[in-house]
Order: C-alpha cells, then structure tokens, then sequence
C-alpha cells in the first residue's frame, strides 16, 4: 500500500511539473519573431512563474530519491549524460532570469535569451525522452550483491554511453517533442490569460495555439499508438516476463485511468480549439492544465502498477525495477507518508501566491516602469 500510495505522489509530482514546463515553452518563443515590447512582456510574465517549476523538478527528483532509492541511483547516476544536460538546461535559466536585465549586462539580453530558449527546447526535450525510458527501457544492469564489493560497492551499471543512447532512440524523442509542443501550447494559452491591453500580441498567440497544439496532437496519438501496442515486462512467480500490449492490459485492468486519460485529451483539444475560435475567452490554461495534469497521471499509473516494470532493463531483463522491489524501507516510506500530509497545504499556498500574482494582467506599461 505504501509503495502505490508513493508512485501516486510520484504521479502527481510528475504531472505538476509537466504542466509548469509552459514556462519553459515560452522560453523557447523568444527567439521568434516578434517586437521588442512582447519579447519583456513574456519575459516578465514567465519571470513570475519559472521558479515554480525549478522548485517542482527539485522536488520532483528528491520524492524519487526518498521512497524508490534504486531507481534514483541507477537512472539519475547511471544516465548521468541525459541528467546533466537536463541540469546544465535548467542552471542557465536560473542565472538568464538573475542577469538578463541587471544594469552593467556586457552580453546584452540576447545572449540570456538564446540560454532560456536553450532551457526551453533541450529542458522540454530531455525531460520527455526520460520519461519515455519508464515505459522503453535503459541499458543497465543491477546486482544487489555487489553492495558487499569492497573494491566496487556499484550496484547498478549503466551502458558506457551513460544516458546517450536515450536521447539518440526514436520513441523517446516521440515522447520528447510531443512534451516540447505541448509547453509551446501551453505558454501560449497561458500567454493569453496572462497579459492583457496587447490584442495584437493576443491574436498572435491565439495562431501559435493552434499550430503548436496540432502538431502536440499528431505527436501524442503517435506515441499512444507506440506505447499501447509496445511489450513490456511483469514480474510474474519471482521473475520478469515479457508480455505484448501490456500497458494496453493495464490501462483497460485500471478502467478509471482509461476515463481520466479520456477527459484528459478531451479537455486539452477543447482548450485548444476555443481559444483558437474565440476572440475574447481567455481561460484555456486551466483546462488544459487539469487535462494535461490527468493524463501525465494516467502514464505514471500505467507504468507501475501492476506489478509491471517502471524502468524496464534493455540489457539484463531480471535487473529491471519495480515499485516493490526498488522502493525504500517500510519504515521510511511510513515516516514520509505523514510529512506528505502537508503537500496539500503547500498546493494551497502556491495557489494563492498565483492568484495575487495574476489578479491584474501584465500590461505593456508595467513592463516599462519596471525593468526587472
């Protein structure tokens, strides 16, 4: 029960932070074309909001390390290229927001704006291709007797490529830039509810909704048609069994999962399709937000429950890892379960800083009184 109960949080955790990444879909716009004046009005916009999906991704991978230890340590250890490059992505955000306006700026903004860019595609990207590893698999090994090892204490292995061969196979990157289109979707949408007085602009991006929203959509089937009928692993009497359509099986076992990834599509495509036919309504965010939110939910389920494997191994089919047999201690995931207690205080606070933060749209003349 605890270790379902801590890939349910997992989930969300998951879910929270591929929603924020429309911070990092606006990031990559501001290289396009465009005035000046929209440039700081994004820039101003997502200044209020970037630090929200730090903080998630931060959490998001301290959750991992705390209640399924041996995944953190043969993924974010042994993958260490796709993580580092995920952290190098996310570092230069950081210092693009500190300095990109600060007065004495020899790079001038456009150099800070090429790194959020950066962040923007490569952070996007990356995050999805090691998300699609849950579902396709690494190159790595793991033997638990090697804790005994004093020369090499290693449990896990990786390939020598070290995350590499991830980021260079077709379904992860499937997955990567269905991620990369649905945060340009996103930005734009909340782009939108965000800034006001500039209908240009509005219009504008009321255009890169759809387009950017059409080509997630294309993207997304695909890579539903590729993980519905992909074969996976099931830890069946004490060892991995392959089994085809298996998170067909586990989406139609678990049927509520079926429904939510339903409305979940369903309320991403209506936020997309009346934002782009409507003048005037400016709400699209938030459906899409809870749709992209229960469906991100619904692949985080289906990849670990069930007995199924969550990372399963391309090298050594029986080194692959579960939620019961990579999770940590009885004792430990009781003593979090209670401190979890808190995360719905800590979704209440972040809700309320939102709302005073976008109680009055962002304007073309805040912009200019106020250059940070």
């Amino acid at each position: 029960m605890l270790q379902a109960y801590w890939w349910l949080l997992i989930a969300v955790l998951g879910a929270a932070l591929v929603f924020l990444l429309f911070v990092q879909g606006g990031q990559s716009m501001l290289l396009c074309k465009g005035s000046d004046i929209e440039r700081r009005l994004m820039v101003g916009s997502l200044g209020r909001k970037w630090e929200l999906t730090y903080t998630t991704l931060v959490v998001f991978g301290g959750a991992f390390f705390a209640s399924f230890p041996l995944f953190y340590s043969t993924s974010f250890g042994g993958a260490y290229w796709l993580w580092m490059l995920i952290l190098l992505s996310f570092v230069l955000q950081a210092v693009s927001y500190e300095f990109r306006s600060r007065k004495g700026n020899i790079y001038g903004t456009g150099v800070y704006d090429f790194f959020l860019a950066f962040n923007g595609l490569f952070g996007c990207v990356l995050l999805g291709v090691a998300v699609a590893m849950l579902f396709f698999g690494g190159e790595f090994t793991v033997v638990r007797d090697n804790i005994l090892n004093p020369a090499a204490p290693v449990i896990s292995q990786w390939a020598p490529t070290h995350g590499l061969e991830a980021i260079v196979c077709w379904k992860n990157l499937l997955l990567g830039f269905a991620v990369f289109y649905l945060a340009r979707t996103l930005a734009a949408l909340y782009f939108i509810n965000d800034i006001g007085g500039e209908p240009s602009f509005t219009a504008h991006m009321r255009k890169r909704v759809f387009t950017n929203g059409l080509v997630f959509a294309v993207l997304f089937v695909a890579f539903l048609v590729v993980l519905l009928t992909a074969t996976g692993l099931r830890f069946v009497d004490g060892s991995f069994v392959a089994e085809p359509y298996i998170y067909l099986h586990n989406l139609l076992s678990y049927w509520y999962l079926a429904v939510i990834l339903l409305l979940g599509v369903v309320a991403v495509l209506y936020a997309i399709f009346r934002t782009t036919f409507s003048k005037t309504w400016r709400g699209g965010i938030w459906f899409a937000g809870f749709g992209v939110a229960g469906v991100v939910c619904v692949l985080f389920l289906i990849a670990g429950y069930g007995g199924t494997a969550y990372l399963p191994s391309l090298t050594d089919q029986q080194s692959s890892l579960t939620i019961a047999n990579s999770s940590s201690s009885e004792f430990t995931l009781t003593t979090m379960s209670y401190v979890s207690i808190l995360i719905p205080f800590v979704l209440a606070y972040i809700a309320y800083v939102w709302a005073k933060m976008n109680a009055k749209p962002l304007t073309a003349e805040e912009v200019e009184q106020d250059a940070h």
